[in-house]
């Protein structure tokens, strides 16, 4: 009989990581595989992504290198066609790509602003709905979302702010779209600070200042956001879908 650890494993499944080249989306690909997957990596620096792909492999799993850009509806279907054809099957995906950019509004050009919602919001819809089409068998989609969704920051992020609370809504309509009728559970994550490239262009002190304020008086450590995406991917929770998971250390409550 199986127990309750056993419904946390990702056994054989195939798991597609956006943004899988450094930070949280590296972290999230090595501890899905910690817990059995085969993982597809996508991303556009390839030699980023040859070094997760070896720590997977170091695991004992499979790993798939696909070098592409979230932006492109292209690359999008490209990376689902590449796993379906490689694995057979695809099971989960983390919606992980990102960029921040800190610009105030009235300075903000219409570039920049669209460049933010074209990777961290269009990127995540083209990308779940390949993977939607290919998920035959039901499966798991992790949109990574962010507190900046939720509430604001002392940091002037129009653009990542508007795609990030984006994000919570198309998780629950895709949520309520494919949940009953394809068996496809859709969740989002709401990190709040964690040591990666993002956190490493703060200015001096402000991540300080965010851990003296935070209830558990630090940032977070990319292995504590993937343990929750890993839970999100896998029988663990199976009662969930269209929900909103906070992981900041309790910096939303104070």
């Amino acid at each position: 009989m199986s127990g309750i650890l056993d419904t946390f494993r990702l056994d054989d499944r195939v798991v597609i990581v956006t943004g899988a080249s450094s930070g949280l989306g590296a972290a999230v690909a090595v501890s899905a595989a910690q817990a059995g997957a085969d993982v597809v990596l996508a991303a556009r620096r390839q030699e980023m992504l040859e070094t997760t792909a070896a720590e997977v492999e170091a695991i004992g799993r499979r790993a798939l290198v696909v070098p592409a850009d979230i932006t492109l509806v292209e690359d999008c279907q490209r990376v689902v066609q590449r796993a379906s054809a490689f694995f057979g099957r695809v099971d989960g995906l983390v919606n992980n790509a990102g960029v921040s950019i800190a610009v105030p509004a009235l300075h903000e050009s219409p570039e920049q602003f669209r460049a933010v919602i074209d990777l961290n919001l269009m990127g995540a819809y083209w990308t779940a709905q390949a993977a939607a089409a290919a998920m035959t068998s039901g499966g798991s989609i992790v949109n990574v979302s962010s507190i900046i969704g939720l509430t604001s920051a002392e940091l002037p992020q129009a653009a990542y702010a508007t795609s990030k609370a984006g994000l919570l809504g198309l998780t629950r309509d895709l949520a309520a779209q494919w949940s009953g009728r394809r068996s496809i559970r859709v969740n989002a994550l709401a990190p709040g600070f964690f040591e990666s490239e993002m956190t490493d262009l703060c200015q001096p002190g402000y991540l300080e200042s965010l851990a003296e304020r935070t209830p558990l008086g630090r940032i977070g450590r990319p292995e504590e956001i993937a343990a929750v995406v890993v839970f999100l991917l896998s029988d663990a929770s199976s009662f969930m879908t269209g929900s909103t998971v906070v992981v900041d250390g309790g910096l939303t409550i104070v």
